[in-house]
């Protein structure tokens, strides 16, 4: 019996969240949460939300997150790379789990509802089944991932590829904008470097992995759909770019003497804009770090350093992106006589979700909302595409107003959340009948 089926969405709320206090209702309890999150002391700055990986706002936050774990029915620890994670038995102890999980951490000035909505609709799946003293031929974990976004030191998603045994080795040296070393913060926060890597989950422990996710794009309000099924998540490059040029007197340097760095920095970025919007609808290509140095008003910069994030929904699309992109810096870096660096930062290919489980996410997205399921690429990446190394995955995607994400502005609706409730219900009811009449294989 799949009794998700068969609850009524509700339509009375608010149409968007925007923070205010609702009623503690099934389809609220999640965004209420997520917006008690979105403050001090669970942000490290006093206006807007900031949450970085092992601050005090995230400790703050995983204390909380663990006493809503603990009771929703789950036990809770904190696993060797500082993520949180909360276990519902199943009807075996030390059955494989079915992992639902997404981030805690958060972007500067963010949104309250990335990352942070999907564990607490992972919290309140285990709250339903333990209410009604439900067990189910596999064992849920919702998993809070501390490190993302690399908000905080130059790489991302360091936790979840610890989680999915991908993560060769940890930069320890690796420093905060405050100069404070990652080795440093894991033993500030009473975690051992060594052991670091020991986060790492054994394949036969794992089932699957479900991650559901505001959409962070407009397709689905365009659709006037609350829900849509990932199929895949794009294929990124992160770049590290320096310009080194020759920092002068701005009375005094002629202008056809100048190695700017900043004005190379500048044709580089429009040249970037330019390339990206050459390539297909699914190839973007954006700058959105940029330090200059000295960094005075009556000094030719001499030094800048920008980001690069290059995305397509193939690694073929994205490479030829890269290729292209990286030849005309080189091209403009010579042009005006200045030295350049490209430092790969990060390299995720793309990463295509579990056919199988793709489906039966699809039909229960059908079996809730009466309607056939929209199937999206993901241009952002996810913890679920370090995850797929570990174990199949399946992402849900929530409409989120104007598809705005990464920004305050961020909002889901009551309703779209209660659905996306219905429908991991609905899922984990099909998943559990499937896996207790024979053994489930998912492809790899």
């Amino acid at each position: 019996m799949a009794p998700c089926a068969r609850m009524k969405k509700i339509s009375t709320l608010p149409p968007f969240s925007k923070g205010q206090p609702q009623p503690a209702t099934v389809a609220s309890r999640p965004v209420n949460r997520c917006d008690q999150l979105g403050a001090h002391p669970f942000s490290d700055t006093q206006d807007g939300l900031f949450r970085a990986y092992l601050s005090d706002a995230y400790a703050a936050t995983c204390k909380q997150v663990a006493t809503w774990m603990g009771e929703a029915g789950m036990t809770c620890h904190t696993d060797a790379a500082g993520n949180l994670i909360g276990r519902y038995e199943g009807e075996k102890p030390g059955a494989p789990a079915l992992l639902i999980g997404s981030h805690l951490d958060t972007v500067r000035n963010a949104g309250r509802y990335d990352g942070t909505l999907g564990v607490m609709l992972g919290i309140e799946v285990v709250a339903h089944f333990a209410a009604r003293g439900e067990r189910l031929p596999f064992a849920l974990e919702v998993i809070g991932f501390g490190d993302e976004e690399g908000s905080r030191f130059s790489a991302s998603m360091l936790t979840s590829r610890a989680v999915a045994g991908t993560l060769d080795a940890l930069p320890l040296s690796a420093v905060d904008a405050n100069g404070a070393t990652l080795h440093d913060v894991l033993v500030h926060n009473g975690l051992d470097p060594a052991r670091y890597l020991e986060a790492a989950y054994k394949p036969q422990q794992v089932l699957a992995y479900l991650e559901a996710h505001i959409e962070q794009g407009p397709v689905l309000e365009a659709a006037n759909m609350s829900v849509g099924v990932v199929t895949a998540i794009a294929a990124q490059y992160r770049f590290r770019v320096s310009i080194q040029g020759v920092a002068g007197h701005a009375g005094t340097m002629p202008m056809s003497l100048r190695q700017d760095a900043l004005a190379a920095a500048a044709e580089a970025i429009l040249a970037i804009e330019r390339l990206g919007a050459a390539g297909p609808e699914d190839l973007v290509a954006t700058v959105g770090q940029l330090h200059v140095g000295p960094g005075a008003s009556n000094v030719v910069p001499g030094e800048t350093t920008f980001s690069l994030d290059i995305r397509a929904g193939t690694a073929d699309v994205r490479d030829r992106a890269a290729t292209a992109i990286c030849a005309a810096l080189k091209d403009i870096a010579k042009k005006r006589n200045v030295t350049l660096s490209i430092e790969p930062q990060n390299d995720l290919a793309a990463t295509p979700c579990d056919p199988q489980l793709t489906d039966l996410l699809a039909t229960s997205v059908t079996h809730v909302t009466g309607q056939p399921a929209r199937r999206l690429v993901s241009g952002a990446g996810h913890d679920a595409m370090v995850m797929a190394a570990l174990t199949p995955v399946c992402m849900l995607f929530l409409r989120c107003k104007k598809g705005i994400s990464h920004n305050p502005a961020e909002a889901v609706r009551h309703d779209d959340v209660h659905t996306a409730l219905q429908v991991m219900l609905e899922f984990i009811h099909a998943l559990a009948a499937s896996t207790a009449s024979k053994p489930t294989e998912f492809s790899a």
